[in-house]
């Protein structure tokens, strides 16, 4: 067990922050293992294909131990709320060779490490700090090819489990917090406990706050590794199963309600250039009456207009594109 003591002024300064680098690092463990979690089953199924004979998958599998620990500092507690990877990445790129060689050595520890880490037991620095900058490229080129395309949307899904636990934080303290964050975790008198992680250390309280990272890729909190570190724990987020399911289909029906049956039929119209009277004459109603419809469709951006001579022509926008047909190419 790993616990923290947080004081009034520690849980004043909980604040949340992202980490791309820490879900790319944490992803491994899915690609090594398929049966770890079947949530990312389809996420793994797309991602092998596009990895598989291309990286180096043999180092990249040695980055986690049997016991599914990975190296400290490929994880560095993030400097700020959104840092970007390249910018996270940065910072794994300045770890001294012997930090390098003691996180390796930790992470597989009691196990040997694996060939493709060899290179850290040398007691020369150099090809240390070499095997680090070969996996500072494989895991910038991993994440390319695995998460980047997917960054967006796993974005939305922990920002929206950083707005869900601050309104718990503010409507029910820390109790309310911690609740339902995890079964391993327990708040009681002031201490937030960590059950069943490697390790068995207490942080003091000492104003230094709790940072919470939301991650997609954790199947358990995720604490610091040792008790010199200011209070950190990364954990699994809601919602994640939501991410690789695949989209409900379109209903043709919901645009009509949305913005009205005569103003959808016009926007279903306008796929070329058209003047009010020939939209008119199409739907057998007045000018004035499509007039005021156009109006309010140009206002919001799903039309646009010019003028030809002695006509105002109308045509739907990108915008209006998508609206129209929200499963067709963005």
């Amino acid at each position: 067990m790993i616990s923290f003591g947080l004081d009034a002024d520690d849980l004043a300064d909980t604040r949340f922050a992202l980490s791309p680098l820490m879900d790319t690092v944490l992803s491994l463990r899915v690609l090594r293992e398929p049966g770890l979690s079947a949530i990312h089953a389809p996420w793994r199924r797309a991602t092998v294909p596009r990895v598989s004979g291309t990286l180096d998958t043999a180092l990249l599998a040695s980055l986690v131990a049997q016991h599914r620990t990975t190296p400290d500092f490929l994880t560095p507690r993030p400097e700020r709320f959104s840092a970007t990877f390249a910018e996270e990445l940065a910072v794994v790129r300045r770890t001294p060779a012997a930090v390098v060689r003691r996180d390796l050595l930790d992470a597989h520890h009691p196990d040997p490490l694996p060939a493709p880490l060899h290179p850290a037991l040398a007691a020369d620095d150099r090809p240390v700090t070499a095997l680090r900058d070969t996996i500072c490229e494989l895991l910038h080129r991993y994440w390319t090819l695995a998460l980047q395309p997917t960054w967006p949307a796993m974005r939305l899904v922990l920002e929206a489990d950083m707005t869900y636990r601050a309104r718990q934080l503010a409507v029910g303290g820390a109790r309310r917090l911690f609740a339902d964050m995890h079964p391993n975790l327990r708040w009681d008198g002031g201490t937030l406990r960590i059950d069943n992680v490697l390790g068995e250390f207490h942080i003091p309280a000492a104003g230094r706050g709790l940072l919470l990272i939301p991650s997609v890729f954790a199947h358990k909190p995720a604490p610091p590794v040792t008790a010199d570190q200011p209070p950190g724990l990364a954990y699994p987020s809601r919602g994640v199963a939501t991410l690789w399911s695949a989209p409900s289909p379109p209903d043709a029906t919901a645009l009509p309600r949305l913005i009205g049956a005569p103003k959808a039929t016009l926007l279903a119209l306008l796929d070329g250039p058209l003047p009010t009277v020939e939209l008119a004459r199409r739907l057998r109603v007045t000018p004035s009456a499509v007039s005021q419809h156009l109006a309010v469709l140009h206002a919001t951006g799903l039309v646009t207009r010019a003028r030809d001579a002695r006509h105002v022509l109308y045509r739907r926008t990108p915008l209006g594109d998508r609206l129209l047909d929200p499963g067709g190419p963005a």
